[in-house]
């Protein structure tokens, strides 16, 4: 396995790229932010796209941040099956840039959620999963207006066969149903792949579940795939 140095990608707005930084160092992955105008460090292994409000949600959220000139890098880069995961405002940023099918727009709510949810494993076979079983649960926080996922349901039957949503809103004992969505998302989608599974992204926040510190380190799985897609 070689060393996996993650580059955190800063935009204006950005506010979780010092919880993503310091949730990597603690799993002893190396972890620099990246200011987006400065494009990406030579020897980058892997690619963080934060949470956050990058340029305040304008337009649509992410989408001012994906028209950046780094993202092409960031595409070339997933292109070369560079390991890459979407959090949050990230995740909105990779459906804006292409990374990943479909739109994250407003929560059926219409207001700003934060609040942990569960999430149910739908592959156990990708980097990202790989320490869990599939249909595991596991407990982790949202803090987002825009969470919900939209896509054609054409497209969403495709990505379905295709294997590639990678989890989905559900209860305690892995049921989906409405009540445990939390923003509508179309069939409880809250994260899938890109055209590769060294792609990913999602709305809730593993880096907020992987300290011990913190009481659940449910996340830790997740953010470990850099090193497995590494491998």
């Amino acid at each position: 396995m070689g060393t996996v140095t993650v580059a955190i990608v800063r935009f204006g707005g950005s506010n979780c790229d010092r919880d993503a930084e310091r949730a990597l160092e603690h799993l002893e992955i190396d972890a620099e932010i990246v200011w987006h105008e400065d494009g990406l460090p030579d020897g980058t292994t892997g690619i963080m796209l934060p949470g956050g409000f990058s340029y305040g949600d304008y337009l649509r959220a992410g989408a001012m941040a994906a028209q950046s000139p780094i993202m092409d890098e960031v595409r070339e880069a997933a292109g070369e099956g560079v390991p890459i995961l979407g959090v949050c405002n990230g995740a909105q940023v990779g459906c804006e840039s292409g990374l990943t099918e479909g739109a994250f727009t407003t929560n059926e709510s219409a207001r700003f959620q934060c609040e942990p949810v569960y999430l149910r494993v739908e592959r156990a076979d990708t980097p990202w999963t790989e320490r869990y079983e599939e249909g595991d649960v596991i407990e982790v926080p949202i803090a987002h207006g825009e969470g919900r996922y939209e896509i054609t349901d054409e497209r969403l039957e495709e990505l379905e066969d295709d294997g590639r949503i990678l989890f989905r809103y559900c209860t305690e004992d892995g049921e989906l149903t409405d009540e445990a969505n939390p923003n509508g998302s179309k069939h409880n989608v809250a994260g899938v792949l890109g055209d590769r599974e060294t792609v990913a992204v999602l709305m809730p926040h593993p880096e907020r579940v992987t300290l011990p510190d913190i009481g659940n380190t449910d996340g830790q799985g997740v953010l470990e795939g850099f090193e497995r897609a590494d491998a």
